[in-house]
């Protein structure tokens, strides 16, 4: 009898932790601040995570460095390394949380410079986000990528970071639409948060009201709960405000 009861309990084990790694996630900014904490989430519920980013993540079961000075280049290269990684077994999700913030108006001396590089930390990463989804997400999956709620109007101190920003909740609605290229079922959503409690936020806004700051751990179990339960998720093309008071975050579709 006991050796029957071992055998069973080994038996569920095996079983339960063959289900859990059987969950495919891919982190595109994976060695960032959010990406890192979502890394380290989904690791610790057994997941198999592929990380994206400029520098590995070691705690990522694979890594995906990006190489190539233009957008064509990195997504041919991220593609290919991609594809060679899925084999027969496409993701289940691919969350895009790259991404980074520089201000300037129009007159600012780096206004130029600081619009570039917004537009390579988070449209180039949509983008080549939302083109590994088409290929390589299951039907059914979940593509989340990364807006900001102070970007849903004018922005003039930090155009190039708006201009961005908004850029990828335009990708999310055509996304979003029938002919938009992803998988049957699937669903693309964008948080939009106001504020993330970064270690680099805490440096350089000491004296702000930390409760209203939104938790990176709550927007990794966010995005964990959306992919394990799709009545969890917002409709498709949704973009989700992440409004934090006392510390507590509430949801709410735009």
């Amino acid at each position: 009898w006991y050796q029957r009861r071992v055998r069973a309990i080994n038996s569920n084990y095996f079983i339960q932790s063959n289900l859990r790694m059987s969950v495919r996630v891919v982190v595109y900014g994976g060695k960032g601040a959010l990406g890192s904490t979502i890394v380290h989430t989904c690791k610790s519920k057994g997941w198999w995570v592929c990380s994206i980013d400029l520098t590995e993540n070691s705690e990522a079961d694979v890594c995906v460095v990006v190489k190539g000075a233009t957008l064509e280049e990195q997504a041919a290269q991220v593609k290919g390394e991609v594809e060679k990684i899925v084999e027969d077994s496409k993701f289940d999700a691919l969350y895009c949380v790259a991404g980074g913030w520089a201000g300037g108006s129009a007159k600012a001396d780096a206004f130029i410079k600081n619009t570039d590089l917004m537009m390579k930390q988070s449209i180039w990463t949509s983008v080549i986000s939302a083109n590994l989804a088409a290929h390589f997400l299951k039907e059914g999956g979940l593509l989340t990528l990364a807006g900001a709620e102070p970007c849903l109007n004018a922005t003039a101190g930090m155009i190039g970071y708006g201009l961005s920003k908004a850029a990828v909740h335009q990708l999310t609605a055509s996304l979003a639409q029938d002919n938009g290229g992803l998988p049957t079922g699937a669903c693309v959503q964008t948080i939009l948060p106001i504020t993330l409690d970064t270690p680099m936020n805490r440096k350089f806004m000491p004296d702000s009201d930390f409760t209203k700051w939104t938790s990176m751990t709550e927007v990794a179990d966010m995005m964990v709960k959306w992919t394990e339960s799709t009545d969890s998720r917002h409709p498709t093309g949704s973009l989700i405000k992440l409004i934090t008071v006392d510390s507590i975050t509430k949801q709410e579709v735009v």
